[in-house]
């Protein structure tokens, strides 16, 4: 947003260009993650590398408002950290198709541990030469266009990288592969991707009341930390979450994904509710620290479940109606949530909303899923 207002757009004309900026990134990942059983993985994501390329060089290079919304809108550049794109929806089909199922959660596990790693390196290397690169040149916009020229140049490696994947990572197509997919790139598997999704956005729609920057303005808000206390703590926060996603596959093995999603995810969302109502800032802390610890073994479980119990031609298709769902979910909760922290008095509902809205995704997902096991967990 920094370097938008440095080109010389107004806030109002920023707002505008990251809300169709998320909006396209959407729609483009839907676009391609449902059809890329059928054109390709590898060509799909040739395609969506080549679109983070464009619109990259885009912001890069042009100061126009026209040019910048179009490639905000149909270009692969995300406005938040999340990872909105096509490759995640399509990398975890392509890694469920060559890796046994016996080992596909612990895979999963790496993966996100891995990609929560790389999103806080590039921050990391992000901020530093924005601050580095203006006492070098004396400009800090050209410092934060190098930033840009960096994400399209990742875009570049990305699509060299993705021009030699294993084919093995195709799926194969034919007269008995599936029925035919309908709009979303489903056929067989419509329903079951369908209930998931619905559920996986209630999930998300809970969460998003309590982003980790609107606990952190809670705990200034309430306690007056200052901002290095809260950088330690969520610092700590962060690392117990990765730590957890490792666990979640020795758990899940021992006791099956659903249940591990549940038993998980349940008491961490106790934990949540419980936050607010701790009588100071040590305890408090403690408690969302054991939250952090626990709270992630669902995602590489949840990822994972999703990848087994849909056809492997459909797995694009499904990571990505899921994927949007969960980004849907998410993009709506903070209107409200931001809406209760205007009003002192109600600074901790959101933690009490999202905690009981996510205690009510759990027990509608072990409802709806208990009996549909992995096909890992059927022998």
């Amino acid at each position: 947003m920094i370097y938008l207002t440095g080109l010389g757009l107004s806030s109002s004309q920023t707002g505008l260009l990251l809300t169709l900026t998320l909006l396209g990134d959407t729609l483009i990942s839907l676009w391609l993650t449902t059809r890329a059983d059928r054109f390709g993985r590898r060509r799909t994501l040739i395609a969506g590398a080549a679109l983070m390329v464009a619109a990259g060089l885009t912001f890069a290079l042009t100061r126009n408002f026209l040019f910048l919304v179009i490639a905000g809108t149909i270009g692969v550049i995300s406005p938040s950290a999340n990872e909105v794109g096509p490759f995640l929806s399509i990398e975890q089909a392509a890694l469920s198709h060559v890796i046994p199922d016996r080992f596909r959660t612990n895979v999963f596990a790496w993966y996100t541990l891995f990609g929560a790693f790389a999103t806080a390196l590039g921050s990391l290397a992000a901020g530093l030469i924005s601050q580095v690169a203006p006492a070098v040149s004396g400009d800090p916009l050209r410092s934060e266009r190098m930033v840009v020229f960096l994400y399209a140049t990742i875009g570049l490696i990305l699509l060299i990288a993705f021009s030699r994947l294993s084919k093995a990572a195709e799926v194969a197509q034919g007269p008995g592969s599936s029925t035919t997919p309908g709009l979303l790139g489903l056929g067989a598997s419509r329903n079951v991707v369908l209930k998931l999704s619905g559920l996986f956005a209630l999930d998300s729609f809970g969460g998003g009341f309590v982003v980790q920057s609107f606990v952190a303005y809670w705990f200034y808000l309430r306690y007056h930390v200052e901002p290095a206390t809260l950088g330690g703590i969520f610092f700590g926060a962060n690392v117990f979450a990765g730590i957890s996603a490792l666990m979640a596959s020795r758990l899940a093995s021992k006791i099956g994904l659903v249940r591990t999603m549940v038993f998980t995810h349940l008491p961490s969302n106790v934990l949540l509710i419980l936050v607010p109502l701790m009588p100071n800032l040590e305890t408090a802390t403690i408690v969302l620290l054991i939250r952090f610890s626990i709270s992630q073994m669902d995602v590489p479980t949840r990822q994972s479940y999703t990848m087994a119990i849909v056809r492997p031609e459909e797995r694009s298709a499904a990571a990505g109606v899921t994927g949007v769902a969960r980004t849907t979910g998410a993009a709506l909760a903070p209107l409200f949530a931001g809406l209760l922290f205007s009003s002192p008095a109600l600074i901790s509902w959101p933690f009490f909303i999202a905690g009981a809205l996510k205690i009510g995704y759990d027990l509608l997902l072990y409802r709806a899923f208990s009996t549909l096991r992995a096909p890992e967990e059927q022998s």
